[in-house]
C-alpha cells in the first residue's frame, strides 16, 4: 500500500483506534504529525502523546497517541476530516478560516508561523493550508 497522504493515514488511525476503544495508537512520526498531536492535546481531544525513538525493527521515529474518552467511554473526538490533500491543496487567508461546528470544533492550519488552530491563526492574522478539521 503506497502512502500518498500520511496525514490522512494519521487521522484514520486515530479515528479507527477511538472507534475500537483503544487506549493508545502508535503511528510513524513526522514534524507535522507531532504538531497535530500537540494541538489535539492542547485542545483536549487526546490525553497526550509521546515519541518513540527508532529501533532496529522500526526504523524511523514513531508517535504514540493516548486517546481520551468521556466518563461513559465515548471518544472525545467525534469526527476528523482531512481538508487539504496532496492532490487538492486548500489554502485560506485569515479572513476565511473555517469555523468548525459553530466554533465547537477546531480547524488545524499550517501557516508560515507554524501549525496552529484556526482560532490562533485568526488572532495572529495569518492564513495558510487547512490541514484538517476536528470536532
Amino acid at each position: 500500500m503506497s502512502m500518498t497522504d500520511p496525514i490522512a493515514d494519521f487521522l484514520t488511525r486515530l479515528r479507527n483506534a477511538a472507534k475500537a476503544q483503544h487506549q493508545d495508537v502508535t503511528i510513524p512520526s513526522s514534524k507535522l504529525k507531532r504538531e497535530l498531536a500537540r494541538i489535539l492535546k492542547e485542545q483536549g481531544y487526546i490525553e497526550g502523546y509521546e515519541l518513540q525513538p527508532p529501533t532496529v525493527e522500526q526504523p524511523g521515529e514513531r508517535i504514540t497517541v493516548t486517546l481520551k474518552y468521556t466518563e461513559d467511554r465515548k471518544p472525545v473526538i467525534s469526527g476528523m476530516q482531512r481538508v487539504s490533500r496532496p492532490g487538492q491543496r486548500t489554502y485560506v487567508d485569515h479572513a476565511h478560516i473555517p469555523r468548525i461546528q459553530g466554533g465547537m470544533g477546531t480547524a488545524i492550519i499550517s501557516t508560515s508561523k507554524g501549525v496552529m488552530t484556526g482560532h490562533e491563526a485568526r488572532i495572529v492574522g495569518v492564513g495558510g493550508e487547512v490541514v484538517a478539521k476536528v470536532w
